[in-house]
């Protein structure tokens, strides 16, 4: 099944409702809000209260029954076509109506269906992997991902397409350099675990998962949450934050990571990248538990632990080519740090290219718009514009010449703080558009005139730059106060959610109102100072630098189901007057990257990603499959060789943090290794396109050079150059 639903591994993972052995109860059983006075509770919150304002209709009803087909059976492997034209001729022009009458009997009955469908299909593969007689020897090959595939046209069919899956996954645990029992005892145990996620689904669980399609058929962030959800939330915000600090979300069976939380250890040992699928858990040095096709709830109890444990996950890259490479990664479980959430700055002294005297850069790593709303406005509470701003006066005490703000992997966060943070570096003026659903627009704007930074400045972006960080890109671009440098574009999320409590909407309810669950609800959209909205088309760089997320599988154009892109009005705003030389800055770094051993090696991977996955499919030819393996690692080791000769660049990196930035001295700092002169972690910069490898600790890892950080730097040095240079009249 592919959710939404995403869990903090550091947090209290769902609370179980589980059904009987003899099966599920009835719905009259349950204790609760009668789940049809749910569903008209959500209707009708979507048709009034969502952006878009759309009626349940024809075509919604249509496209709703075709999301929770696809839901049930992600890769279309379990209905036939024979179930989908049933389904469609029964509900497809009724399932909205189902809804607002509050009738749920469509969820469980499709369910059922879907059930009895999983039932006959692992009867069926334990027979086969009880022969065992699989020849890899035929040129054959199965689709990767059927999301988009038609369904099998009859039982005969699915037989077929099943056979062929069966042995790509036979053959994916016979490859693995990481095996743990052989492939029979291995994919047993997985269909089991299968059927028992089946069994323990609860009605919760269907109303759920029915009604969280049903929001997302209205756009890929609205959703559905159920009590259960919801009692979890509360217990997670009094919980101490203790795990490695990843969100997860259930996808074609896998545990895949969704987010990694800023100052946890997964983040902080640098490895673990979103996108990236666990495959298998283990606990300090004992065995591995497959956890394919395992409900996320149950991943997530295996990754949490003690303080201190250490769990060893077995990984899939999201850049790898084949699902039988798979990665060691043990991380020591540790509290999500608040410290290293926060703001922190590096002094980097940079020789001129122009062979002046050298350039000293500031570089500001900014992992989220963190703000406490609770105390807001009070003296000492936590905001990221004043924390940046302390950053900001020590690296200007130090004389930098330029200003990096590094906004990779920020998913977001404060509106307020992104719109104060941006009147750091303008004079005042509106910083971002707000559009409800009646049409009325709000700008948010910076009234203080004060500068606090008018000197040469980058942002720099990724694919998983989302939500307030495009608001602040989008502003100071459209400004033209700073170039934007990094991937083609940001995430394109420009939409704003709220939480509305069920319960609150149904008369007579006599109780809690959250017993009824809660919906989180589209009801705005953002939009440029410009005009333009950062939905969908995200914030694009000036200057681009290749990086392996650069790739069209991140983003919010990739989601399902997505607003589409529009423009409101301009607003009134003065461009600032000081030029940025983006044509010159560009030529002389696509120049430098055309030569750059690294990026070349990025393009190199990103082509065959992108091949890879328009390709769609893998052979089952098991001499084929080793070889391009074989040719994988050496390629690698080959990239290792090249780099031991190559020294890495001499410069000099100063870390500041919000506890030393009132310190006469500051540490040095070893900007590609992140460790201080006297070897504590100073967690720098990571490189976000290191390599991984099996098994080893990230402290005893060589050091990797970032390209993209060195690019950026270089970039902002030439930046820094041209604004000393003496401008003609005419320039």
């Amino acid at each position: 099944m592919k959710l939404s639903r995403c869990l903090f591994l550091s947090l209290a993972t769902s609370i179980a409702f589980l059904a009987p052995a003899g099966g599920y109860p009835s719905r009259a059983a349950d204790a609760g809000p009668d789940p049809g006075q749910i569903c008209i509770s959500v209707g009708r919150l979507l048709e009034q209260g969502h952006y878009s304002k759309h009626k349940i209709d024809d075509s919604v009803s249509r496209k709703f029954l075709a999301n929770y087909l696809d839901t049930l059976d992600f890769n279309h492997l379990f209905f036939t076509q024979q179930d989908v034209d049933g389904f469609t001729t029964k509900y497809a022009a009724s399932l909205g109506d189902d809804i607002l009458l509050g009738n749920p009997d469509p969820a469980f009955d499709i369910y059922n269906v879907y059930k009895k469908r999983v039932e006959d299909r692992v009867a069926k593969v334990k027979q086969a992997l009880a022969s065992d007689t699989f020849d890899f020897t035929k040129n054959e090959s199965i689709e990767l991902n059927r999301a988009k595939a038609p369904w099998p046209k009859d039982d005969a069919d699915a037989d077929q397409l099943w056979h062929l899956r069966l042995k790509g996954e036979y053959l994916q645990e016979k490859l693995t350099d990481h095996p743990i029992d052989p492939p029979v005892k291995v994919l047993t145990r997985r269909y089991d675990q299968l059927l028992l996620n089946l069994h323990e689904q609860t009605n919760e669980d269907i109303i759920r998962d029915f009604l969280t399609t049903l929001a997302l058929t209205y756009d890929p962030h609205s959703e559905y949450l159920s009590k259960s959800d919801l009692e979890n939330f509360s217990i997670n915000m009094r919980l101490s934050l203790v795990g490695i600090g990843a969100v997860l979300h259930s996808e074609d069976g896998y545990a895949k990571i969704m987010e990694l939380v800023p100052g946890g250890p997964a983040e902080r040992d640098g490895r673990l990248k979103v996108n990236d699928r666990i495959s298998a858990v283990a606990q300090g040095d004992g065995d591995f538990v497959d956890c394919v096709g395992m409900k996320l709830d149950k991943v997530v109890d295996m990754i949490r632990g003690k303080k201190g444990t250490t769990v060893r996950l077995q990984v899939i890259a999201s850049r790898g080519t084949d699902p039988s490479q798979r990665t060691v990664i043990n991380i020591v479980r540790d509290e999500i740090k608040l410290k290293e959430q926060a703001a922190k700055a590096d002094l980097i002294e940079e020789p001129s290219s122009s062979g002046g005297p050298p350039v000293k850069i500031g570089w500001i790593t900014l992992p989220s718009f963190y703000a406490d709303m609770e105390h807001s406005g009070e003296a000492g509470a936590k905001s990221t514009t004043t924390d940046v701003l302390a950053l900001l006066n020590r690296l200007k005490q130090e004389n930098i010449g330029g200003l990096v703000m590094d906004l990779r992997q920020n998913g977001g966060g404060s509106l307020d703080e992104a719109v104060k943070l941006t009147g750091l570096f303008i004079n005042k003026g509106p910083v971002v558009q707000a559009k409800d659903a009646n049409g009325m627009v709000h700008i948010s704007r910076d009234r203080d005139p004060s500068i606090a930074w008018d000197g040469p400045m980058i942002v720099l972006t990724n694919r998983l730059s989302a939500s307030a960080s495009e608001i602040f890109a989008a502003a100071l671009q459209d400004y033209g106060r700073a170039i934007i440098v990094g991937d083609e574009s940001t995430f394109g999320k420009g939409t704003v959610q709220t939480m509305l409590e069920i319960g609150k909407f149904i008369p007579f309810l006599g109780s809690d109102p959250t017993d009824a669950g809660a919906l989180k609800l589209t009801i705005q959209k953002f939009y440029r100072i410009a005009g333009g909205s950062t939905q969908l088309k995200g914030v694009l760089s000036d200057i681009r630098i290749p990086s392996r997320y650069d790739r069209p599988d991140f983003g919010e154009s990739d989601l399902k189901d997505p607003l589409p892109y529009d423009e409101v009005e301009p607003a009134d705003y003065d461009k600032w007057d000081h030029p940025l030389y983006i044509k010159e800055l560009r030529a002389r770094s696509e120049a430098r990257v055309a030569s750059d051993r690294e990026f070349r090696w990025i393009s190199e991977d990103l082509t065959r990603t992108k091949e890879k996955i328009a390709e769609n499919t893998i052979s089952l030819n098991e001499k084929m499959r080793r070889q391009e393996l074989a040719d994988d690692k050496a390629r690698e080791d080959k990239r290792i060789a090249e780099r031991a000769k190559h020294a890495l660049p001499d410069e000099k990196d100063y870390l500041i943090t919000l506890d030393n930035v009132d310190k006469p001295n500051l540490e040095l700092v070893n900007n590609v290794t992140g460790k201080t002169a006297q070897g504590t972690d100073a967690n720098a910069s990571a490189d976000d396109d290191a390599d991984d490898d099996d098994g080893v600790s990230q402290k005893d890892k060589p050091a990797v050079f970032d390209p993209i950080r060195q690019e950026t730097v270089n970039i902002l040095t030439d930046f820094v150059d041209l604004n000393r240079a003496p401008r003609t009249a005419s320039k």
